[in-house]
């Protein structure tokens, strides 16, 4: 459920980075913004998922099952 709710949030941020990329006008402070926290949630994402793996909550395993 967390995992679902970081990765909408990472596309919803990098939505708002496109649209502010194609409004017209200055927008690049919202542009810089918009792409730091898309970045921040991904490490975020990316640390909490080797947490999981670390304290044994989430296994590996193969792709042959």
């Amino acid at each position: 459920m967390i995992a679902a709710l970081l990765f909408i949030a990472i596309l919803a941020s990098l939505g708002l980075a496109l649209v502010a990329l194609f409004k017209r006008g200055d927008h690049s402070q919202t542009l810089l913004r918009a792409l730091t926290v898309r970045v921040s949630l991904s490490v975020f994402f990316f640390l909490l998922l080797m947490l999981g793996w670390y304290l044994g909550i989430l296994k590996p395993h193969g792709l042959g099952g």
